[in-house]
């Protein structure tokens, strides 16, 4: 199974959006699944719910960041390093997946959405774009990050 199916596993299981692709890489932050799960449960639908960045992005983004990430604050270059990145990251997910801003993404207003969580049948799953958003932001992650 590669991670992109990893992730949508994961989805389908019940986890959120930022769950699903940062526990598809929990090997390589060195964490157990349920404690990557607990990690990355804030992130989901865009940041608790808020449907700001997507949080197959957040994922994405905390993998790189455990991967490529500085610990230096005074190391410009790194920094520099890192935002671009990220950018280039992102960019790629919003050419294939047309914005990474969760709200964007399902058509929502601000704060049009409710803090409860969907309840997810077939479709759910049919309806949204989260679990491509999932699949996209693991083979991201696989393309920067692996692919040498």
């Amino acid at each position: 199974m590669n991670r992109a199916d990893r992730a949508e596993e994961l989805f389908r299981m019940g986890y959120n959006c930022c769950q699903s692709v940062f526990g598809a890489f929990n090997d390589v932050a060195g964490m157990k699944l349920d404690e990557a799960m607990k990690v990355a449960s804030p992130f989901g639908a865009g940041f608790g719910k808020l449907r700001e960045v997507c949080g197959a992005v957040t994922g994405m983004c905390m993998i790189a960041g455990y991967m490529k990430g500085y610990n230096d604050p005074k190391n410009m270059d790194d920094k520099k390093r890192v935002y671009k990145l990220i950018q280039d990251m992102c960019n790629d997910f919003k050419e294939k997946q047309g914005s990474y801003i969760c709200r964007e993404m399902l058509n929502l207003k601000e704060g049009e959405d409710l803090p409860e969580p969907a309840v997810r049948d077939e479709n759910y799953y049919k309806s949204r774009p989260c679990i491509r958003a999932c699949r996209t932001a693991a083979e991201i992650v696989e393309k920067y990050l692996f692919d040498d």
